[in-house]
């Protein structure tokens, strides 16, 4: 269901039931591209079959699903069509066009072009935890969290929300995993990444690999930096927590075969988020109480 979290912190009120909150999400939902939009976002149903609700509350979580739809018009296809039309305003006008009847060109190529467009669909999880008032965005790239929030925050209006961020450096944390010196439910995986702390732009992975090898730990030894470290928490996740706090390449222990695929998909559905949730609680209480706090 999740495969990376970035956590943010929810400083406004929050819907006390599912219903208001889908009613809230409705303010925002997703509606198609029209024939002259490259982009079009909101929030749809987390599964066909949970009916027309917006959201669904398991386990004292809020489970939500952003759809984007754009239009599909690589600039290689605008250039060729606008060069074109730049022949035929010299044949016909007997003069090249000027920069701004260019511009006008260019306007009026994309214009007619965009609703002929391909449309493309991407879909992006999130949660939030009603305890810990946090919101986990399932994307590691900024782009696409700003966008999810945005479109959060114009479902009610405004809301207050920041970064997840500790007391503590993450970083310290990444260093006693990868040394040994970390609480029993952090084991160490197979991969990391180190910066060298003189020269941010030399950086060396390590996937796959013992990383308890004394030639991959002198390099921390001798001065890199750890920013990613592969952890197995609690013998039940495994995942990739990097020094700002954010979790990539999740995946649950013994989860990798499909012996419940003749289940009922909306109850799978929430088993497998019953899961999720259910562990991050634990490993967001464990960061929190290892690092201060939240900041």
């Amino acid at each position: 269901m999740f495969r990376n979290i970035r956590y943010y912190r929810l400083d406004s009120e929050w819907p006390e039931s599912e219903e208001l909150l889908s009613q809230a999400l409705e303010n925002a939902a997703f509606k198609p591209c029209g024939p002259l939009t490259e982009r079009s976002s909101g929030w749809m149903p987390v599964y066909p079959d949970s009916g027309e609700s917006l959201a669904r509350r398991v386990n004292g979580a809020d489970l939500i699903k952003l759809r984007s739809q754009s239009r599909v018009l690589p600039a290689a296809v605008i250039a060729e069509e606008l060069e074109e039309r730049i022949e035929e305003f010299t044949n016909r006008m007997q003069e090249a066009p000027s920069a701004r009847e260019k511009r006008r060109l260019k306007a009026e190529t994309r214009d007619e072009l965009l609703p002929k467009a391909m449309l493309k669909s991407d879909r992006i999880w999130g949660y939030i935890d009603l305890k810990e008032q946090v919101i986990g965005i399932d994307s590691a790239q900024p782009t696409t969290n700003e966008r999810f929030l945005r479109r959060l925050k114009a479902a009610f209006g405004d809301l207050n929300i920041r970064p997840l961020q500790y007391q503590k450096p993450v970083s310290e944390l990444l260093t006693a995993i990868f040394l040994g010196g970390a609480p029993k439910q952090f084991s160490l995986g197979r991969e990391c990444r180190m910066q060298d702390a003189s020269d941010a732009g030399s950086v060396v992975r390590w996937t796959d690999f013992d990383l308890t090898e004394k030639t991959i730990r002198n390099h921390v030894a001798e001065g890199m930096h750890l920013t990613h470290v592969a952890i197995v928490y609690d013998n039940v996740m495994s995942c990739v927590l990097d020094e700002n706090g954010g979790i990539s390449k999740i995946r649950f222990v013994g989860m990798d075969d499909d012996s419940h695929e003749d289940n009922d998909p909306l109850a799978r559905m929430d088993a497998e988020f019953v899961l999720l949730s259910g562990t991050l609680r634990l490993l967001l209480a464990d960061l929190k109480k290892l690092l201060g706090g939240f900041a």
